[in-house]
């Protein structure tokens, strides 16, 4: 019988955000490995899984997660991590992790996968939808992210500011990810663009140190690296302009 591995998105950090699919899907794994940063610390996937399921059930696998720059040590964690959890596999029918936000979504889990299948061939791999930053802080915030025909942008802000620039330039509505190290090169975008008035930014969302604050407010100073940015679209043809 073949392996199973299930990548579940456990939603951005509030634990009543983990849909009753995701729930299950942890509960229904023998093991449910969730990532941390060498250094040990207990991280947001991890504190929502312990809402669900008993911490003996629970594996803690090392991930690059904070390596940036070190190609060379990133890839030797990963590796470790992959081989981690095909033991894990070769032990037990099936393995779940838990990732924040969205499974398929500018997450671990895509990387993991990848090394896994090559590790343990026939593994069976899964993913389970989960909630996402920027649909929360949307709900939080109250900006709407899509109406009618308009596009919907989403940007890792670590690809360059220039990136998320031509972005806003566009139509529709754009987020950014993981902005917080380049705030003051974000709100330079925004202000050069036009488009810092309706702009709303978040970060530790459902969390008890959450923040959320109008885009105009931002400094300069340098915020959580897990931010998220929204900017709506412009909407000058009042109600349904956009259908």
């Amino acid at each position: 019988m073949s392996s199973r591995l299930v990548g579940v998105g456990v939603g951005p950090g509030d634990p009543e955000l983990v849909t009753v699919k995701g729930v299950n899907a942890l509960r229904e794994a023998e093991v449910v490995v969730v990532p941390v940063m060498d250094t040990g610390e207990r991280g947001r996937a991890e504190a929502t899984v312990l809402h669900y399921v008993p911490e003996e059930k629970v594996v803690r696998v090392v991930f690059a997660l904070n390596e940036r720059s070190d190609r060379a040590r990133r890839e030797a964690a990963w590796d470790a991590a992959g081989e981690r959890v095909a033991e894990l596999l070769r032990g037990h029918g099936s393995v779940a992790f838990a990732t924040i936000g969205d499974p398929n979504v500018y997450s671990t889990f895509t990387y993991l996968a990848q090394t896994v299948a090559g590790l343990v061939p026939g593994t069976v791999v899964e993913t389970v939808p989960g909630i996402t930053a920027m649909q929360d802080l949307a709900a939080r915030s109250g900006a709407v992210l899509t109406e009618g025909t308009e596009p919907l942008t989403l940007v890792p802000v670590t690809a360059g500011a220039t990136v998320l620039k031509e972005a806003l330039a566009g139509p529709g509505t754009v987020v950014a990810y993981k902005f917080g190290r380049q705030a003051r090169e974000v709100a330079e975008a925004l202000r050069e663009t036009g488009r810092i008035g309706d702009a709303v930014w978040g970060s530790a969302l459902g969390l008890t140190e959450e923040s959320i604050r109008p885009a105009a407010d931002l400094d300069g100073t340098p915020l959580p690296y897990l931010s998220t940015l929204i900017s709506p679209a412009r909407r000058d043809g009042g109600r349904g302009g956009k259908l």
